[in-house]
């Protein structure tokens, strides 16, 4: 899976998921105060991502996830590594 296929399928789960705004997902932005998921929403959003992609996140994967590219980071850097 390459980087545009893993940012596209990202992206899909949150828009249809999660109901974001498609004009909100920018590399830049916030992913927190972008998305304004409560907690419950986040452990969903692993869940998704997990499944959707075969990888395990651990809430240390999320101490440096500040903007949409570092989720994306991370995630690439999980399927990379599997």
């Amino acid at each position: 899976m390459n980087h545009e296929e893993i940012l596209e399928k990202i992206n899909q789960i949150l828009i249809e998921e999660f109901e974001v705004d498609a004009d909100v997902i920018a590399n830049d932005n916030n992913l927190k105060e972008s998305l304004d998921l409560d907690s419950l929403d986040y452990v969903d959003l692993v869940v998704l991502i997990e499944s959707n992609f075969g990888v395990k996140l651990v809430e240390a994967d999320f101490a440096n996830i500040v903007t949409f590219n570092d989720f994306y980071t991370l995630i690439e850097t999980k399927v990379a590594a599997k």
